[in-house]
């Protein structure tokens, strides 16, 4: 029986966001470090505004940014997404989320990707913050990536609450979403 491993998955599959899923191939698991959460957050939005620059527009309009810098999601049939991340405020870590989601229909395979959720509004911020367990839901605005691979105009320059930029992705799923995942404070 042949083991595969998610460091062999994500060389297999190459792409621009091999390298980056690389960098933080054990997804926090294991390790209860801030640091550690926020030293992959520090890599993942400085892989973001030097590979996006665009979304730097962004950062400066939003009033908060959950950085998850490495989700993992796999499934045959049954699958579910696991990650670990920081809310920054100012530019300051404030809480620490880890993100879950489970799905259920035709799917076979796993991906890693990284992700920022840009508040756009303090409603939006604090509805997120003092929620139990907050998830994603169809109101999330995504910031898609046009053919020139960047992230279009007219998507970050809307006036949706919650802006999600998805990027980074490495594996063997088609398309990484956030909806249904669900967010939930940690103490790390």
């Amino acid at each position: 029986m042949k083991t595969y491993t998610r460091r062999g998955v994500l060389l297999a599959a190459g792409g621009a966001g091999a390298s980056l899923a690389l960098a933080g191939c054990d997804n926090g698991m294991g390790s209860n470090a801030a640091g550690t959460i926020d030293a992959r957050v520090d890599s993942t939005l400085n892989y973001l505004f030097s590979t996006y620059p665009e979304a730097q527009d962004l950062r400066s309009k939003s009033v908060g940014m959950l950085v998850m810098p490495l989700v993992t999601e796999a499934g045959i049939l049954v699958g579910g997404a696991y990650g670990r991340g920081a809310l920054r405020v100012g530019g300051a870590t404030v809480d620490y989320y880890s993100q879950t989601k489970a799905s259920l229909g035709i799917q076979v395979g796993a991906q890693q990707y990284a992700h920022v959720l840009f508040f756009m509004t303090e409603d939006a911020l604090g509805e997120f913050r003092y929620s139990p367990g907050w998830v994603a839901g169809a109101d999330i605005k995504y910031a898609v990536l046009n053919e020139g691979d960047r992230f279009s105009a007219d998507t970050l320059a809307g006036t949706t609450p919650v802006v999600a930029m998805v990027f980074g992705t490495a594996g063997l799923i088609v398309g990484a979403t956030v909806e249904g995942s669900k967010y939930t404070r940690i103490i790390p």
